[in-house]
Parts: structure tokens; C-alpha cells; sequence
């Protein structure tokens, strides 16, 4: 089943994978984890294992049902790309992408090294964009080997953003998304940070989205940056 999704940049989300396992400073406060773990102890059979990677071959098809184009986070519960979830089942789901050609998939991972170990075996129709988490100036090198990938559409995901990028480099980069860390033991954002990737993507007329303040209380910080929402997004792609 499909989810209307509360994600401000995506209307719904698909999971045919959940479940994951930390890799950077920026899964420490893990909102996914969270839910899963609030799903297992309501009885939700997807995640009987918890936050366990568990791939559902169920949940494979559902996208070739919904007849109005959508815009699709692919995974929100999950890395599609994580070590655990076999590489014929990452095939499936591009494959079940690349004929679903009226909806446009979003697919954000923090592991785009193994996006490249897999390269032969995937088609990146039009309607499939790639992006890549960054929480601070350390893991840019995701966006190195986001540049590599076969993606038409390649996108940032600054979030939760942990300190300033300032060796961020907008090329070949067609949407960035920016967030603070919401929820139990929320770690601050400084609105230097956020200005100086917003005024980088004026400058490079780069879509630039501003998703949240974040913090424990995270509607009532708000989203408001400088006066005004960022909602800005990259063209949808027709097939």
C-alpha cells in the first residue's frame, strides 16, 4: 500500500524495502528507525523485524496501479542501496520503475558507492532521480560519486545538516534539499549554513528547497528562511 506522505519535497511514498543500519553521524537521531519500531509494536507485519533490512516482494508492483502520475519517494523507511537488499531485488525495483514511466521516482541513498558497483545492471530512465544524504563537509564525497551515476536527475539531500558546506559544489546537481534534525535529541542547525547554500544555488540557478528548522518542537520552528519559503523543485521529466 501506498502512503500519502507528510515529506514536504514528495507526494507519496513506496517501500518495498525497510530497514536499515547507521552509517554516518547523520542516521544517529533516525526518524525511520523510530517509526519502524513504533509499526513493530503495533503489529504491522511489514516490520515484524523491526528495523531489520527486509525486502517485500508484495509491495513490488503497487506503483503499475496508481493510474495519476505521482511523485514517488522510493524507500523512505529504507537505502535501497544498502548492503543487505540483493542486487536482483534492486533490479526488480528499477525495473518496475522504468515501465511505471508516468510517475517520477526519487531515490535518496547514502551509499552511492554501491549505486556504482551496480551501473550495468540498471536502466536510469528519465523519471528516476538519484540523490545523495550530506550532513556535513566530510561526506561530500558522496556527491563526487553521485556525479558519476547514469541519473539524469541528480540530487542533494542536506539533512539533517550537522555544520557548513563549504566545499559544496553545485555542478552537474539539479535540485538541494536542506533540513535540520527534528525530534528527541535534535542537534541545532546555524541559518549561516543554510544561507550560504541557499545564496550558492541562486547563484548557480540551482532549485533550492528548505524542508524544516527542525528541533524537538519542529512545527513551531517553522520553515520560513529569511521571510519566505524555499519550495523551489527541479522539472518533472516527461517519458
Amino acid at each position: 500500500m501506498s502512503m500519502h506522505s507528510g515529506i514536504e519535497w514528495t507526494e507519496t511514498t513506496w517501500n518495498p524495502v525497510t530497514g536499515c543500519s547507521k552509517i554516518s553521524p547523520g542516521c544517529g537521531h533516525c526518524y525511520a528507525e523510530r517509526m519502524a519500531m513504533r509499526l513493530q509494536a503495533m503489529g504491522l507485519g511489514k516490520y515484524r523485524r523491526g528495523f531489520d533490512v527486509a525486502v517485500h516482494e508484495a509491495a513490488l508492483e503497487e506503483p503499475l496501479r496508481w493510474r495519476q502520475p505521482r511523485l514517488v519517494f522510493v524507500n523512505s523507511m529504507s537505502d535501497l542501496f544498502h548492503s543487505s537488499v540483493p542486487a536482483r531485488f534492486i533490479e526488480a525495483v528499477f525495473a518496475v520503475m522504468n515501465r511505471a514511466n508516468q510517475h517520477t521516482f526519487q531515490v535518496l541513498t547514502k551509499r552511492p558507492d554501491r549505486v556504482r558497483l551496480l551501473e550495468g545492471r540498471i536502466r536510469w530512465t528519465p523519471n528516476i532521480w538519484l540523490g545523495v544524504s550530506i550532513e556535513s563537509d566530510r561526506w561530500l564525497g558522496r556527491q563526487a560519486m553521485l556525479a558519476r551515476s547514469g541519473a539524469r536527475t541528480r540530487f542533494l539531500s542536506l539533512e539533517p545538516l550537522l555544520g557548513p558546506l563549504p566545499g559544496l559544489d553545485l555542478r552537474g546537481i539539479d535540485w538541494v534539499i536542506v533540513g535540520g534534525e527534528s525530534g528527541p535529541g535534535a542537534r541545532p542547525i546555524q541559518a549561516e549554513w543554510v544561507r550560504e547554500i541557499r545564496d550558492g544555488c541562486v547563484r548557480d540557478n540551482v532549485p533550492f528547497f528548505f524542508k524544516q528548522w527542525g528541533g524537538v518542537f519542529k512545527k513551531r520552528a517553522g520553515r520560513m528562511l529569511d521571510g519566505r519559503t524555499w519550495d523551489q523543485m527541479p522539472a518533472v521529466v516527461a517519458n
